[in-house]
């Protein structure tokens, strides 16, 4: 499971990442295993929905197994299965890029990682960035 050093770690080095390119302000959170938040931070001029959009997306990583990326991919090939997910859910999944699975060097799975406040491709590469500086391997999906 992750811990608080490490998530703290993940949030921080993926809002250094989204500075230094100059992107949108950002939200992000990491969920342990359990799916419960254990680092959050939103940066000045982040919009309020953001914080659960960014746990939606990492809610749903660990929910379904996959980085959303691959859900985003499903989600567009399966739209009734994704509505149902989204009543299971209590419309907690969000299936778009930028939830990403944390995995040990053993790929087990330790939590996620979710972001929102710019695109959804630039969500995620602040995320994987940041997972893979921890020492961990970050694991956003694949597009189908």
């Amino acid at each position: 499971m992750i811990k608080l050093l490490a998530s703290s770690l993940i949030v921080d080095n993926a809002l250094a990442y989204a500075r230094s390119h100059k992107l949108a302000p950002l939200t992000v959170a990491v969920l342990d295993a359990r799916g419960c938040t254990i680092a959050l931070k939103a940066e000045d001029g982040s919009s309020l929905l953001r914080p659960e959009i960014a746990q939606g997306k990492a809610w749903g990583a660990l929910g379904m197994g996959v980085g959303t990326r691959s859900l985003a991919s499903r989600a567009e090939k399966l739209p009734a299965f994704f509505n149902t997910l989204a009543a299971l859910s209590g419309g907690r999944i969000v299936p778009v890029p930028g939830g990403v699975l944390i995995l040990s060097s053993e790929r087990e799975v330790l939590g996620a990682c979710g972001a929102s406040g710019d695109t959804a491709d630039n969500d995620e590469a602040c995320i994987v960035a940041a997972i893979e500086s921890a020492g961990l391997i970050a694991d956003p999906g694949k597009s189908h």
